[in-house]
């Protein structure tokens, strides 16, 4: 009953992935909100939240959803594994504690994405359109 769905879901879930990447990169790049853990950031984190902006622009609006779902997959798994994995002191995979779940789901989510493509309602269905 809900499979007739799939394909409006599919560009729904790509959209908001977007725009939760997004929020990340002005926070990282403009500073808007004022967090105090993206005060003083590195550069190897501006060119993160670079690629978080301009990537999670081009997933709201679907367009090179499969390229820039792949480059921004691999982000995030760098992101895990340098920043993340061994927050907690030790090389443990506990997302719990190193606080690396939501780079995790990014990954995922992106990685998907990337094997899935934007779905009907993105710029890259309609230039198919035409």
């Amino acid at each position: 009953m809900l499979a007739r769905w799939q394909p409006t879901a599919l560009s729904l879930f790509r959209f908001i992935t977007g725009l939760l990447l997004f929020q990340y990169g002005v926070a990282k790049i403009f500073k808007f909100p004022v967090l105090p853990y993206f005060a003083n950031i590195p550069p190897l984190i501006t060119f993160a939240g670079a690629l978080e902006l301009v990537g999670g622009a081009l997933l709201m609006l679907g367009l090179f959803t499969r390229p820039v779902a792949f480059i921004l997959a691999g982000e995030m798994a760098f992101a895990y594994f340098l920043g993340h994995m061994f927050k907690s002191g030790s090389p443990v995979f506990l997302p719990l504690i190193n606080g690396g779940t939501a780079a995790i789901l990014f990954c995922f989510a992106c990685l998907y994405l990337s094997t899935s493509g934007g779905g009907p309602i993105s710029v890259d269905a309609m230039r198919k359109k035409s």
